[in-house]
């Protein structure tokens, strides 16, 4: 699958980001070669393969869940420049295009 500049574009237009036009032609070709090389890992048999995290065999080491006392809600809205109820607000920055 080949990633286009328009494609690219499109995403940083998305992400708010700002992309030169040698950043544009280098993203659309790097993102390109990385989705070749996924559909080249595509193609092998994994049938049998059980999915695992990690192979080095590591276990998790999370400590209990302990109930305790948490911020005050006045506490933690203390700083908030709006507030709606118990909570925060925060303002809308979608724009509409």
């Amino acid at each position: 699958m080949q990633i286009s500049r328009q494609d690219v574009e499109k995403v940083a237009t998305l992400a708010r980001l700002h992309v030169t036009e040698s950043e544009k032609a280098a993203f659309a070709k790097q993102l390109s070669e990385i989705l070749a090389h996924v559909e080249q890992l595509s193609r092998y048999d994994t049938s049998g393969v059980e999915p695992t995290a990690t192979v080095m065999g590591q276990v998790n080491v999370f400590r209990d869940d302990v109930v305790r006392p948490s911020l005050p809600t006045e506490k933690a809205l203390a700083n908030a420049p709006e507030r709606e109820g118990d909570g925060f607000c925060v303002p809308k920055i979608i724009e509409e295009r």
